[in-house]
């Protein structure tokens, strides 16, 4: 009500009700016919003169006027040039000459003039009503006083017609008079105007912003008739307010009306059902498009392409764009994006060279699909090369490339050029994109640059919530706390109130950094909040507790994740996944498995490569295999990870000819691929291949090794022989060895039973790793390998006067849904005499078979009767005891040891596999043993 004061002040009656006090002659007369007078000299009984007819325009000089016009210089000037007009009764006051009358009231600041020779003479264009406003508000006008002006008109007694009306409810829109509009619509029902069909959509549109769209929707019922025009403005009013189920109600009953939709409605409908998922009805309206023969309309067509990919169907999307007989950029802009954003980045390359050879040539839009695609399916090293072909083809890098071109550089850990790409932000102005800012931010963070974050966010004028929580993020996920609770406040400060995204940053960084308790209450502070934790709060706590190998509790939270009635998405059961991988839980992994088919996971990439990871980690590698083959859309991370599950069954051979695969598909390697490829080298013995792929890496393919490879290649030389190549290698390399280099050069000693170099990788680990049992562990074999039983008690001192014990050894073994711990010094087994009595009969039958018991493994200083029986008690030829005891119809036995297995355990596991017929899979500390036959997948190169 308190816009319509100032109309009520001047004691102007409503539109619906006549003065008392005053009641002129109603005069029924368009804008056309009312003449142009000043607002100082419209008289209630001379001002409503009508003009000539159009046949004497031609007799009159009105370019007379408009010359006197552009030459006053003040108002009543033009109050007097205007009066001149008038007395000239013949004069026909054209468009132009109205326009420049308004523009020259304008300049004077006589707003009520200015729109009282809008009214009577230019409003009957409907378009020119948008004009008129702009200029009258740029002047300093305000549209109440548009209103003003029009409600003393009808007060006088003019009757407008339904045109009017129609540019009056516009301007109620503009000025949002919600009340005046109401004063509009009235006066329409009681004069029974027969409304036009622009008077009833500027209702409709006056009511949608005014008074809510169900308001509009009550509006639109209630008219007696509704043509096409209506029709189509009720659908686009509902998808402008996001009632897409009510939008599509309308379009059936459109179609049931025997109305028409428009190639707007049409766009906007097609759009909807893309962003809503609604491919049913996005079909249903591809039906309409055919039986009405506007296939031929490009913009409908892009559309349908869009809404097809949108929904995942990119097979209908190409037949639409196969079925078009013209395509402009759009259409190929349209079909590449949908290949992209669905990962198929190979064949959105073939289109955009199709389309070259077509004579179309691209935009930076087509260069911006290309460039997301790789980035949203992580092929992110192949995003600098496109972006210098980019600007190569002459094109500079907008705001929708810089975007994704730091996100690739976030990712790949490329600070250098990260700077590089801020610079040419700040150089281009770019930085008033928020999008480019809080990516800046991002990458910022995510390379360990807080300080240069938190500048950035400083400078930032217009911080939304995305750049509120990649700050708190940074610092939750850095550990800082403190930084990251005393943001959140500033927050809720600056009148921001934390999302679901701001409380789930904290939960991760607490979960990540081994805080599970303050996780959870945070979780709390989300209840407490009025904010429901969601799949993501639980995936954050259940994926990082994954991430640092706190396996049980993931489970765990993922029960009480259930207990709350969440479901699971594709990131929740990618970490579980990593759970039942890490503890070789292959059952649980297969019962995910069968939960992603049928509840239609299995087309997300990410999950069938966190199926291929856990099926690779428990000893399944065929499903693994078969997994990967099924995969339709794969990624880097997916061929790293099959490459990575044949390096961990000493598959050297067949991760070589998978890696020149992944080659022939056009998929660059990263880093990670050569630590899977190098690791398949040296689990071999493939000592050529693995110097060919180091030499490769940074020769062509610009990779710099980093410590993982290196250590990669000691490890490679060492367990081939070649220890004084390894000692060479690791005194040239340009990197400070650290203590996966010395310990795997200590392992290869070990393997070899050379002391000198193992003393002195010792020496070295000793000061790096001084509380690490297992290099003491390792010595002391050693020792006991050499009988120099001196230096065994030399090396138990040490661990004495440091506290360092020996780490607790166990293996364990899952029958049916029950997993048995055997645990070297723990509680013995339940069932360790019928264990040990099946061991006994084991050793019989293997000693037939040729078995010797390797003693050398024991470095107690006893006889060799009391290492025989020392070497019985091994944790995991108790586990297979048991599995033999327990396991029916000759069915694999899984073993998991959580220490290197010593050389005696795998001759046992070997002769045990010939003497039963039993395949055993044995998973130690480090890589896979498949037995079977007599015979270990890894050729005794471990």
């Amino acid at each position: 009500m308190d816009k319509l004061s100032p109309f009520h002040r001047h004691h102007n009656p409503p539109l619906s009700q006549n003065p008392v006090t005053h009641k002129p002659k109603p005069t029924t007369l368009s804008p056309a016919t009312l003449s142009l007078a000043p607002t100082s000299s419209f008289s209630e009984t001379t001002s409503l003169s009508a003009s000539p007819p159009p046949h004497s325009y031609k007799h009159f000089p009105n370019f007379r006027f408009l010359d006197n016009l552009s030459d006053v210089k003040t108002l009543d000037s033009v109050k007097a040039t205007h009066a001149q007009m008038m007395k000239t009764c013949n004069v026909c006051i054209s468009d132009s000459m109205a326009k420049t009358l308004i523009t020259s009231y304008l300049e004077h600041g006589d707003f009520r003039s200015a729109a009282m020779v809008f009214f009577v003479g230019f409003a009957r264009n409907y378009v020119m009503w948008t004009s008129f406003l702009e200029e009258f508000e740029s002047y300093g006008g305000d549209p109440i006083q548009v209103l003003q002006v029009f409600q003393e008109l009808h007060f006088k007694g003019v009757l407008f017609d339904s045109r009017i009306f129609t540019v009056i409810l516009k301007i109620c829109i503009r000025a949002m008079d919600s009340w005046m509009g109401l004063e509009v619509h009235a006066s329409l029902i009681k004069r029974g105007f027969e409304l036009d069909t622009y008077v009833k959509s500027a209702l409709l549109n006056f009511y949608e912003r005014c008074w809510g769209v169900e308001s509009a929707n009550q509006v639109f019922y209630e008219m007696p008739e509704r043509d096409d025009l209506l029709w189509n403005e009720a659908i686009l009013v509902n998808l402008k307010n996001e009632r897409f189920v009510n939008a599509l109600k309308l379009f059936t009953g459109m179609q049931f009306s025997f109305a028409k939709a428009n190639a707007s409605t049409l766009l906007k409908m097609l759009q909807a059902c893309g962003k809503h998922g609604a491919l049913t009805e996005g079909k249903q309206i591809h039906g309409y498009v055919i039986k009405h023969k506007l296939e031929s309309n490009l913009s409908i067509c892009n559309s349908l392409i869009n809404m097809y990919s949108r929904n995942g169907k990119l097979k209908l999307a190409r037949r639409v764009f196969d079925s078009m007989k013209d395509r402009n950029l759009s259409t190929w802009n349209s079909i590449m994006s949908s290949y992209s954003a669905l990962g198929y980045v190979k064949d959105a390359w073939n289109l955009f060279h199709k389309m070259e050879s077509s004579g179309v040539k691209p935009d930076i839009i087509t260069w911006n699909c290309l460039l997301s695609g790789h980035a949203v399916h992580g092929s992110y090293i192949e995003i600098l090369p496109i972006l210098k072909e980019m600007q190569a083809a002459g094109f500079r890098p907008n705001s929708g490339s810089i975007t994704s071109v730091l996100q690739a550089v976030t990712e790949l850990r490329l600070l250098n050029v990260g700077k590089e790409n801020h610079a040419y932000v700040i150089r281009n102005g770019l930085n008033y994109d928020i999008y480019v800012e809080t990516s800046l931010l991002d990458m910022y963070v995510k390379n360990d640059r807080l300080t240069i974050s938190r500048a950035i966010f400083n400078t930032m004028r217009n911080k939304n919530i995305v750049a509120w929580n990649s700050l708190i993020t940074g610092y939750a996920f850095k550990g800082h706390f403190y930084d990251a609770r005393r943001l959140l406040n500033d927050m809720e400060e600056e009148g921001i109130t934390p999302d679901l995204v701001t409380w789930n940053g904290l939960v991760s960084g607490f979960s990540l950094w081994g805080h599970n308790e303050e996780a959870l209450a945070v979780i709390q502070d989300i209840k407490s909040s009025g904010l429901a934790p969601n799949v993501v709060s639980w995936t954050a706590l259940i994926s990082a507790c994954s991430q640092k190998g706190n396996y049980r509790e993931s489970l765990e939270y993922f029960v009480q994740m259930q207990q709350e009635g969440i479901k699971p998405n594709s990131s929740t059961l990618s970490s579980l996944l990593r759970t039942c991988g890490g503890l070789s839980l292959l059952k649980k992994g297969k019962e995910i498995h069968c939960f992603s088919t049928r509840n239609g996971f299995m087309e997300d990439v990410y999950i069938a490569t966190a199926l291929i990871d856990m099926y690779s980690k428990s000893g399944h590698l065929k499903s693994a295999h078969e997994v990967f083959r099924r995969t339709k859309n794969k990624t880097l991370a997916c061929w790293n990870c099959m490459i990575m599950g044949y390096s961990i069954y000493g598959l050297g051979k067949e991760a070589i000819s998978l890696f020149r695969e992944m080659q022939e598909a056009d998929i660059l390697p990263d880093s990670i691929t050569f630590t899977a490829l190098l690791s398949a080298c040296k689990n071999s013995g493939l000592v050529d291949e693995g110097w060919d792929y180091f030499d490769s890496m940074s020769k062509d393919y610009g990779i710099k090794p980093t410590i993982e490879h290196y250590s990669c290649m000691v490890d490679l030389l060492g367990r081939a022989g070649y220890l004084d190549e390894a000692w060479d290698f690791i005194q040239t390399m340009p990197l400070k060895p650290d203590a996966t280099i010395w310990g795997a050069f200590l392992g290869s000693c070990r393997i070899h039973t050379n002391l000198e170099f193992a003393e002195i990788a010792a020496k070295e680990l000793f000061k790096l790793e001084p509380y690490n049992s297992a290099n003491y562990v390792l010595m002391m074999n050693l020792y006991a390998m050499s009988n120099r039983w001196e230096d065994v008690e030399l090396i138990r001192g040490l661990m004495g006067e440091k506290g360092v014990k020996i780490r607790e050894v166990w293996s364990w073994i899952q029958i049916n849904n029950t997993v048995h711990v055997f645990s070297a010094g723990g509680k013995p087994h339940d069932a360790e005499g019928e264990i040990y009595f099946e061991l006994y009969q084991l050793v019989s039958e293997m000693k037939k078979l040729g078995y010797v018991p390797d003693i050398d493994c024991v470095y107690q200083n006893t006889d060799e009767e009391e290492k025989e029986k020392a070497l019985l008690s091994h944790t995991e030829k108790l586990a297979i005891a048991y599995g033999l005891i327990k396991t029916k119809n000759s069915a694999p036995i899984r073993v998991i040891k959580n220490t290197r297995i010593c050389s005696d355990c795998h001759t046992a596991a070997k002769y045990i596999s010939l003497a039963r017929g039993v395949e055993i899979f044995l998973r130690d500390g480090v890589r896979f043993h498949h037995l079977k036959a007599g015979r270990c997948s890894c050729n005794d190169f471990w």
